[in-house]
């Protein structure tokens, strides 16, 4: 009879060693007695801290370039050009903590899981909280299997790999195998599913915490993915039901710096378009890559923004507002992006939250009704109800649009409807985390394929001279012939599983181009 392993050693597995964490962690569990203890548990060590966000995420795909100003860029070079192994700085590789982070937060939620069928006492909370375990659950393995395994494709969904899956606080095994991406998925939407039934009717905690309406929007998500339309517009229906309000963008103002700023420039104030106290916010958790002095992609407040960028908005996102509508009457143009006055180029940058501080709404872990809108849009679409479609985007439209220039759309169908909604969506959802992933499974779309090559230009920065120089640039090619739309399995877990652990198709070693 094999050996049970506690959760424990899965997390020796995850990294590495009992680091101080272990220590902390088991401490909490020994004293989680109460439901109020495994509620803290699960809010310390369940949900995401609100200092976690995942930037890297958003340096592969064609919504930002390069804006180098000093060295220290290259936190995220290796994602930036897709190399063969990304986690890599100064050719010394570090520790996935994207990884590392979401399995030990999935074991926290196991084990918290385990111990509510302890708790007999307030049977509405146990409800509640068991609930937002199943959310988190899956909201996280939605993560992991679409950075480290294919996008869903039905007819092969059963033999491709997925991720590792656990649902319990106990292991068979020492060592892990990767389960498919139909069982991946099969998990997700059964614990979104189980927390929809435990979360309806329960009182919202705190837009930090699952309620209800954030299950439906996040399953209109992955019903998406999994091209299940009708369930993707019962979910989005189903959160349309709530008190979520559309902001008006005509209503806010745009805001003139005094005094001028070292170079005499009165900066136009940023405005915070995404927000956790939000009407549009319907849930978050972590940090924002793009919100107040981020230093990793450099947002500062006013002028300090042209000092410290590291990543500008690509010029093919800029070009996406005026695409619809005239150059400004997009009002989204405005309020998402920071404009370098004093840089000859007008160089801008993504800012939808002018404030990091640790109630700031997160960039990969957020819903908000939008979204949910896009969502709506595009299942009406694929069920060929096009009229309805189009009605959605207007709803969304007309608060983004100046209100004197407004004006409808002409009506579209099949293939060109479709390709209006994946423009709105990139329009809208710039820097929370969507494009990468959707470039994935628009690249494997069962009646609407669309993949398309990107190119980066990378660039050097001489902390001696303080000069920076092109080094060259750099193609990720159709999804077709690249494997690089897939992250490697860490290193340490394929090291650590001794060949129980498949990796990914290796991705080659990228050359770059000089294209001027």
């Amino acid at each position: 009879m094999m050996k049970q392993y506690i959760i424990l050693g899965v997390l020796v597995f995850l990294f590495g060693s009992c680091d101080s964490f272990l220590k902390e962690y088991s401490q909490d569990l020994a004293y989680a007695e109460t439901i109020t203890d495994l509620e803290e548990v699960l809010i310390g060590n369940g949900y995401l801290d609100r200092g976690t966000s995942f930037k890297w995420l958003h340096t592969m795909d064609d919504d930002l370039e390069e804006s180098v100003v000093n060295s220290n860029y290259t936190d995220y070079e290796n994602f930036f050009i897709w190399a063969s192994y990304p986690c890599t700085r100064n050719n010394t590789v570090y520790k996935d903590e994207t990884w590392v982070t979401l399995y030990k937060n999935i074991s926290a939620i196991n084990v918290v899981l385990s111990k509510l069928k302890d708790i007999s006492d307030f049977p509405e909370e146990v409800e509640r909280l068991r609930g937002e375990c199943h959310f988190l659950r899956g909201f996280y393995y939605y993560f992991l299997v679409n950075t480290y395994a294919k996008p869903y494709v039905k007819e092969s969904a059963s033999t491709d790999l997925g991720v590792p899956l656990e649902t319990t606080e106990f292991f068979e095994d020492i060592y892990f195998k990767r389960n498919t991406v139909e069982e991946t998925y099969s998990l997700i939407t059964s614990d979104l599913e189980a927390s929809a039934r435990l979360l309806k009717g329960k009182a919202h905690q705190s837009v930090f915490q699952a309620n209800y309406h954030a299950v439906q929007a996040f399953l209109s998500r992955v019903y998406l993915y999994l091209g299940e339309y009708e369930a993707a517009l019962q979910a989005a229906d189903s959160v349309l039901q709530g008190d979520y309000v559309l902001l008006d963008y005509n209503e806010f103002a745009q805001t003139v710096a005094s005094p001028a700023d070292m170079y005499g420039i009165h900066d136009i104030v940023p405005v915070d378009v995404i927000n956790q106290a939000s009407v549009e916010t319907i849930f978050t958790q972590g940090a924002g890559t793009f919100a107040g002095n981020i230093s990793a992609f450099g947002i500062a407040s006013g002028s300090e923004l042209a000092r410290v960028n590291r990543y500008k908005a690509s010029e093919d996102l800029v070009q996406m507002y005026s695409k619809e509508q005239d150059r400004g009457t997009d009002l989204r143009s405005t309020f998402f992006m920071y404009v370098n006055q004093t840089d000859p180029t007008s160089k801008r940058y993504i800012q939808k939250q002018t404030t990091s501080s640790l109630t700031t709404a997160s960039s990969e872990f957020l819903l908000r009704l939008p979204e949910v809108l896009l969502n709506k849009a595009e299942a009406l679409a694929m069920l060929g109800r096009d009229v309805e479609a189009m009605a959605v985007l207007e709803e969304l439209r007309v608060k983004r649009i100046v209100a004197a220039e407004y004006k409808e759309l002409d009506a579209r169908s099949g293939k060109k409807l479709i390709e209006l909604i994946r423009d709105e969506r990139r329009r809208e959802l710039c820097g929370e985390g969507h494009r990468w992933f959707d470039l994935r499974r628009y690249a494997v779309h069962p009646k609407y394929p669309s993949t398309k090559e990107i190119v980066h230009d990378h660039y050097f920065y001489d902390n001696s001279i303080r000069q920076v120089t092109y080094v060259g640039s750099y193609r990720l090619n159709m999804y077709e012939s690249e494997p690089a739309y897939v992250i490697p399995i860490p290193q340490h877990v394929i090291e650590f599983n001794k060949g129980n652990m498949v990796d990914n198709e290796t991705r080659p070693d990228r050359e770059a181009f000089i294209r001027f």
